[in-house]
């Protein structure tokens, strides 16, 4: 077996919908879907008897939502490293304020370092290559600098996805897209392992990514898209629903990894 290479043992991930993985379906996994995190904790687990993973996240939360249910609770599987994207559902909310939003990321930053773990923090995706969310960009890049100055004063590392500029491929993106694919969310687990500076067989464009489309095609993508994602989630809003209503952490204890992209090994002769 492959000699660990990297001090950590038990990761506890918790965020929103990002780090829950939706947009990644996965039959094998707990909840339905893999995700960035999952990744990122099959590669860790690499090399070692006894590491172990937890994940927190459920989606639609708000950053209020993430301090009050998953902090503590994280904090109480004793993990040495703990991932927290929070903070994008309120930056999409009309009328929200960044530098509010930061205050409160800051009390979850505070509390999730204090017994010693190693904290990753992540910055919001540049938002440019969207015609629907690219009017967010300037709001986004304001919560991103505050998120530094956080990492900062706490000493966190910071996973920047606003300068992974492979996000701004439109391929990279789930149908709804708002969500990334399993292109997408194996392109920000290679992101987060390099961070980490732990090495790994992740390749780049591992899966494969979708061929690109036509003008005409995209356009009828477009108006699909908006009846199927968008009319809903606006309503959504109205309502004062979430997504994540109802939805249980997929990992709330920490347990032993399996890596679902393993390649198999040949059969052995008998005789």
């Amino acid at each position: 077996m492959t000699k660990q290479q990297h001090p950590w043992s038990r990761y506890v991930a918790i965020g929103d919908s990002f780090t829950e993985g939706v947009g990644d379906p996965e039959p094998a996994s707990p909840g339905g879907n893999r995700g960035w995190a999952d990744r990122v904790a099959e590669m860790l687990s690499l090399g070692s008897d006894d590491f172990a993973y937890g994940n927190l996240a459920v989606r639609g939360k708000l950053m209020n939502q993430i301090l009050a249910e998953q902090v503590r609770p994280a904090l109480d599987l004793r993990p040495d490293l703990i991932t927290i994207s929070a903070g994008g559902n309120d930056v999409l909310r009309p009328g929200s304020d960044p530098d509010a939003i930061a205050a409160r990321f800051d009390e979850a930053v505070t509390l999730l370092g204090s017994e010693g773990a190693t904290v990753v923090v992540f910055t919001g995706v540049d938002v440019r290559f969207s015609p629907v969310l690219r009017g967010l960009r300037g709001k986004v890049a304001i919560y991103n600098e505050n998120i530094r100055a956080v990492a900062a004063a706490h000493d966190a590392i910071v996973a920047d996805m606003w300068s992974l500029t492979e996000t701004q491929d439109a391929r990279m993106w789930a149908p709804d897209r708002l969500h990334l694919n399993p292109l997408g969310h194996h392109t920000v687990a290679r992101m987060v392992l390099d961070v980490l500076n732990v090495a790994n067989p992740l390749e780049p464009l591992v899966p494969e990514p979708m061929p690109g489309i036509t003008w005409r095609q995209a356009r009828t993508e477009d108006l699909a898209w908006a009846r199927e994602y968008l009319v809903p989630w606006v309503l959504r809003r109205v309502r004062h629903q979430s997504s994540g209503d109802y939805i249980l952490p997929k990992r709330p204890a920490v347990e032993p990894v399996t890596r679902l992209d393993e390649p198999e090994e040949p059969a052995r002769k008998i005789g």
